[in-house]
């Protein structure tokens, strides 16, 4: 599906979410869908950032989005259910959720594991996507067929060396989506995971400093495989792993 070619209107109307919405992938998805048609909901720490894509998506001529600013860190349970209910009041339902937001931490051996920041990656890639999700449901609920993707990696399915915080993350979110998946087999919401696989981003550039960027993908480049997975053309798809760059 990485050569999908989303019809104009895929998302006509939609209702989005997206978590990590002021750069990278975040931000491109949410322009993306907005072009084919979404209302987004545009979450992230950093209001200028989210203003700026806001800006880019109303230049475009797509719906005016919305802008929750959350740092996720710091965020607790009863956040994310005031931000679904009023999700509900203002939209009256959520077609889709895009979980993008994660960090990185520090790649070190095993041992030298931080123990704040093995807190600080586990609230911000795992806890805070859980609750989020676990208050985001009923709205979810409310739409026709919604899809649910949380953002995998490689280092998430096989172990890596030195990448023990990140990695458990993704182990983590990657059983997150099975659970859900099972639970809600044959209902109206279905989960999946993307690997967006090396991508020209911030993150990439903390992990690999002595990469060249521009041998790899940009995150507009690997938009086809996150269209296809909100939009309807995937509604049989249900936990599964997909990877925007297959080997």
């Amino acid at each position: 599906m990485n050569d999908y070619n989303a019809p104009a209107n895929l998302l006509r109307d939609k209702v989005i979410l997206i978590t990590g919405a002021g750069d990278g992938i975040g931000a491109q998805a949410a322009k993306t869908y907005a072009a084919h048609g979404a209302i987004c909901i545009l979450l992230g720490r950093t209001v200028s950032k989210l203003e700026a894509v806001y800006d880019d998506i109303v230049a475009a001529g797509g719906q005016e989005p919305a802008i929750v600013p959350l740092d996720i860190k710091g965020a607790t349970p009863s956040h994310y259910q005031q931000m679904t209910q009023t999700i509900i009041d203002q939209f009256g339902r959520l077609d889709g959720v895009l979980h993008n937001a994660s960090i990185l931490g520090h790649l070190s051996a095993f041992k030298d594991i931080d123990a704040q920041e093995w807190q600080d990656v586990m609230q911000i890639n795992l806890n805070g996507m859980v609750f989020m999700t676990q208050a985001l449901i009923p709205a979810l609920e409310k739409a026709n067929n919604a899809s649910i993707i949380f953002t995998t990696s490689s280092v998430g399915r096989k172990g890596r060396a030195f990448w023990g915080t990140y990695a458990v993350s993704k182990f983590a979110t990657e059983g997150v989506m099975q659970t859900l998946a099972d639970e809600y087999q044959n209902k109206t919401l279905r989960f999946n995971c993307i690997n967006p696989g090396g991508t020209r981003t911030h993150m990439r550039a903390q992990a690999f400093p002595a990469e060249n960027p521009d041998t790899l993908k940009t995150p507009e480049d690997i938009m086809p495989m996150y269209l296809y997975l909100m939009g309807e053309d995937s509604k049989a798809v249900n936990g599964q792993s997909l990877d925007c760059q297959p080997k």
